[in-house]
């Protein structure tokens, strides 16, 4: 199996597997509290991270030159899952989902601002066509003629926004510390901050749940891993556009475990906001 194809099945799978962690976790609202569930699933994921870097390399790489940007990164993760997880209750998992994806789009912005990288027309006309979408899957009363969109609706869009400055402190971090370390760092400030608040809004699980709870942090985890071995095989501009097939994942979740068919909106949403990032994602071409 050549390399570049190698890489656009574990991208598949790693969205694959965060669907299903994302499915469990809307499953698990229904029983605990948010905050609590994003300790289980920050905890475990650490653990499993931390035991698999010490059986292959015998230490943990923590030594970091930039501590406090690494622990913004963390924050970022962490209060991004926790948006996405709180509006889960709410939304089916494909409109959250479909409006989540607008961080792609965010994080092209964020680098032009950010990172000064330079951006084409071409890139900026396809964030404004994937914000369209976004609007689109919002169904904003204007478009459909039906009530406005539920509040939990603007939790994904801060999700979004969230992870567009993790992608960014990620990319930034990439040329000063090692990629194990970054890894490594990835769960630990929201595993702190989340067991800080855990005596306000702990329950404690019947033991068929622990099982459940631990495979939150395993799905986060393999997830992450399986990104990092596929990012290792293709190049990003070829695995950029697969992160819209999560939406399709997302909706056959949703129809299989809870019953929820996506709408039209929701449907040409994700199509155009797929459109507008498949747009950022192609490559510019060189002359001369």
């Amino acid at each position: 199996m050549s390399g570049w194809l190698a890489g656009l099945l574990l991208q598949v799978a790693a969205l694959a597997v965060f669907v299903c962690m994302d499915t469990l976790l809307k499953v698990l609202t229904a029983f605990y509290a948010v905050p609590q569930l994003m300790w289980a699933r920050f905890l475990f994921s650490l653990l499993a991270v931390a035991l698999l870097f010490q059986l292959t390399m015998h230490r943990l790489p923590w030594r970091s030159r930039a501590p406090w940007m690494q622990a913004w990164r963390s924050l970022m993760l962490a209060g991004a899952n926790l948006m996405f997880s709180s509006a889960l209750p709410y939304l089916p998992l494909a409109d959250a989902t479909a409006i989540g994806f607008a961080s792609p789009l965010l994080t092209v912005a964020l680098a032009a601002v950010w990172l000064r990288e330079r951006v084409s027309a071409r890139r900026w006309l396809g964030v404004a066509i994937g914000l369209a979408g976004v609007m689109v899957a919002l169904r904003p009363p204007f478009l459909t003629g039906a009530e406005p969109p539920h509040w939990a609706a603007i939790l994904p869009l801060g999700t979004a926004c969230m992870f567009a400055v993790y992608q960014i402190l990620t990319r930034k971090l990439a040329s000063i510390d090692d990629p194990r370390t970054t890894i490594l760092h990835t769960g630990f400030a929201g595993c702190v901050v989340t067991t800080l608040v855990q005596p306000f809004v702990w329950t404690w699980p019947p033991a068929l749940h622990w099982p459940l709870l631990v495979l939150l942090g395993l799905f986060g985890a393999l997830g992450h891993g399986l990104l990092v071995l596929a990012y290792a095989r293709a190049p990003v501009s070829l695995l950029a556009p697969l992160s819209y097939t999560q939406l399709v994942w997302a909706s056959l979740s949703g129809v299989l475990v809870f019953g929820d068919w996506p709408d039209g909106w929701t449907l040409l949403g994700g199509v155009v906001i797929a459109g507008g990032g498949i747009l950022v994602a192609l490559p510019d071409r060189r002359t001369g």
